[in-house]
């Protein structure tokens, strides 16, 4: 592997994830095939194998920077369909992307997306995440508190039928959460794409089939 550049200022932790970068064959992939991220291949091989954003579709987009997401959104739901995307971070527009700047646990956050979608959602993304602590537990009960807005937002705007996909960490998705999903939707399950690091503690929950007001 080459030598890389100011290696002896770099901590062994940084060190460690440049090298995994500069060998990750998604990292390669992404830059040759002009996406943002590596992340643009973890929902694309979720939606190859589960179909949730078909021509025309209705997606909201959390924690969407770079925008990996969201390109891949915007590509298969096409000019008929809408994304709507949110980050606390800037990102740069992305070609059929409506981009807002919010944290979304701030209280106006939920109202400003249901204003901009003006109706009902077909998909909700979330691929939000805590800043990482270090310990395991706090980072776990962080983004399951992510995680469980991300939920509760998507029963206020899905529509019948409707999916859900969200990232938890491994570990245990959290049993008060999974209860509501599996009421609310008609499949429930944790799903790891390939692109997804395997050594990586992160978990995707999918929840397809949203019931509605019936499921209530």
């Amino acid at each position: 592997m080459a030598r890389l550049k100011g290696e002896k200022r770099r901590t062994p932790s940084s060190r460690a994830w440049l090298e995994r970068q500069i060998s990750d064959p998604y990292v390669a992939r992404a830059k040759r095939e002009g996406f943002r991220s590596r992340a643009a291949y973890k929902l694309a091989e979720v939606d190859d194998k589960y179909r949730l954003l078909r021509p025309g579709a209705r997606v909201v987009d959390l924690g969407a920077a770079p925008g990996g997401w969201s390109e891949i959104a915007a590509r298969r739901v096409g000019a008929r369909g809408r994304v709507i995307a949110l980050d606390i971070l800037d990102m740069k527009p992305v070609a059929g992307v409506e981009f807002v700047k919010l944290d979304f646990l701030d209280d106006t956050a939920p109202p400003r997306l249901k204003e901009m979608l003006g109706g009902k959602a077909d998909v909700v993304l979330c691929d939000m995440a805590a800043n990482v602590t270090g310990h395991r537990q706090t980072d776990h009960l962080r983004i399951m508190a992510l995680a469980e807005a991300a939920a509760a937002f998507a029963r206020e705007v899905l529509g019948e039928g409707g999916a859900f996909l969200c990232k938890v960490l491994q570990g245990g998705t959290e049993a008060a959460l999974l209860a509501e999903l599996k009421r609310d939707f008609s499949s429930v399950r944790h799903v790891k794409p390939p692109a997804s690091r395997k050594d990586s503690a992160e978990l995707y929950l999918l929840a397809r089939g949203f019931r509605g007001s019936q499921g209530r």
